[in-house]
């Protein structure tokens, strides 16, 4: 019913930047939130980043300071503008979201979480 494609990851340099964009498509009525977690090999899954619908955003402690997240409503994407990245940034990164569907056979409006694919961050000289 709904995908988040993403797009951006890669290999830098420490102390370089990096731009992750995802975009959700499908049958989308609204989204509620929209953001970023991370997973780094043997550590569970963190928030990096969330903007919900009125435009607050949630950063971790991690991310405050270096990373920004902007979000185009009219497009259903996100992006996620990292920069002084460090090596402990190294990660697959997820894009996820709350999400409001439209069910033509029952006439209702579900609410669903999903995620994308992944996109792997790797920060190293």
């Amino acid at each position: 019913q709904v995908q988040l494609v993403e797009s951006g990851g890669g290999l830098v340099q420490p102390g370089g930047s990096l731009r992750l964009s995802c975009a959700a498509s499908g049958n989308i009525f609204s989204i509620k939130a929209m953001g970023w977690y991370r997973q780094a090999p043997g550590k569970e899954r963190e928030l990096v980043a969330a903007i919900v619908s009125g435009g607050s955003t949630n950063y971790a402690a991690s991310a405050k300071g270096r990373f920004t997240l902007s979000r185009d409503n009219a497009k259903n994407t996100v992006t996620l503008q990292m920069s002084s990245l460090k090596p402990e940034d190294t990660a697959v990164y997820y894009c996820n979201a709350d999400v409001r569907t439209y069910d033509s056979f029952t006439r209702s409006y579900p609410m669903g979480n999903y995620w994308g694919q992944g996109t792997q961050v790797t920060v190293s000289s």
